[in-house]
């Protein structure tokens, strides 16, 4: 089934996804292969095997990044699949959103299915839901989703290996629950986007979070999320988890050079300020708005700033949640040199969960 809900100049991954979990109540199953759970004794990540489905409780691909026209216009991209599981149940959402900063205009769109259909043949990712496509593997990728006002159709190629998270790509958070965690973060893009007059060739550069695991304990809290890529090659990923009462639960991070050398960071090594906040007229959710990202051993600081304040996703039909995630500029100093850069962040946990409806959501044909 599909539900669309596009919004224009408006304005998640919540670390639990329990709406996930509530969600498979009420939809198909269908088979996944893989690693096991990662709250089973880790095995080591293996690539291309590792980018497809696994038999865990909560997974998603996630792509964000940066499309430029001939006429050098700028265009920010989120788009990601989750799939839960419970059991022999299986579901799955999917969400599309486009920074129009040639109009300075923000969409998006969800959709909801149970079983996905398939893109191709041979890929260990192969996903379609309702004709939103996700192919591909070993750090190369073939994306096409659309939505009222905008449709893309991206190849994606990694430049550099994947980045394991806290050195092994697995992630024990406590009590009883755990992640495998990579992305590939650097990735050129070639393609096309539709502005509803025709498409447009683009180019550009993404990023992609590949993560799976149980995150059950982690319901009612959030996290904020920064993908960093700067000029001089080297890219940034800081997150900080909450619990429901803001008390940080894990903070972790990872450097990985032009070179593809890794760095990884714990609590201590990094500090992140928000320099302001901005309230949703929509939702009246406040959120951090602007940061100061401080990494004093890589003698790094990165001043943070969304490209437009209102990037916020309202995803109660398909989640029950409400997020913010947008692009934002880098103007940062290393070693005292200047360097700029460009990025994501991600807020989840500053809006009240709201439980989704599924009696509607169900119902909802596709279409």
């Amino acid at each position: 089934m599909t539900l669309r809900r596009a919004f224009v100049h408006r304005g998640a991954r919540n670390v639990a996804l329990g709406w996930m979990l509530i969600l498979l109540l009420a939809i198909p199953a269908a088979a996944a292969q893989g690693t096991p759970d990662a709250t089973d004794a880790p095995i080591p990540v293996e690539f291309p095997r590792d980018d497809g489905p696994h038999d865990s409780t909560i997974e998603w691909w996630y792509f964000t990044g940066h499309l430029f026209t001939q006429a050098d216009d700028r265009y920010g991209f989120e788009y990601v699949i989750f799939r839960a599981r419970n059991g022999d149940l299986e579901g799955y959402v999917s969400h599309l959103a486009l920074t129009d900063n040639a109009q300075g205009q923000f969409a998006y769109d969800q959709r909801i299915q149970g079983a996905p259909g398939v893109a191709g043949e041979g890929a260990p990712l192969d996903l379609n839901l309702n004709g939103w496509t996700m192919q591909g593997g070993d750090g190369q990728f073939a994306l096409a989703a659309a939505m009222p006002g905008y449709a893309l159709t991206l190849d994606v190629a990694a430049t550099k290996p994947a980045a394991l998270h806290d050195g092994d790509g697995y992630i024990d958070y406590g009590n009883g629950t755990a992640s495998y965690y990579y992305s590939w973060t650097r990735m050129d893009v070639t393609g096309s986007l539709d502005l509803g007059a025709g498409s447009v060739p683009v180019t550009g550069e993404a990023w992609m979070d590949h993560q799976w695991g149980d995150f059950a304990t982690f319901a009612g809290g959030g996290w904020d999320w920064f993908a960093l890529q700067l000029d001089d090659g080297a890219d940034v990923m800081l997150y900080l988890i909450r619990d429901a009462d803001g008390t940080a639960l894990r903070v972790d991070g990872t450097i990985v050079a032009a070179d593809g050398e890794v760095t990884i960071l714990d609590d201590g090594d990094f500090a992140v300020t928000a320099t302001g906040e901005w309230t949703s007229v929509e939702t009246g959710t406040t959120y951090p708005s602007g940061w100061i990202l401080e990494i004093p051993e890589a003698e790094l600081v990165m001043r943070v700033i969304p490209t437009m304040p209102d990037q916020e996703l309202d995803t109660r039909p398909t989640t029950g949640v409400i997020y913010w995630e947008g692009e934002v500029l880098v103007a940062a100093t290393r070693g005292g040199q200047p360097v700029g850069g460009f990025g994501y962040v991600e807020l989840t946990g500053y809006a009240p969960y709201v439980p989704l409806d599924l009696g509607s959501a169900v119902a909802t044909p596709a279409g």
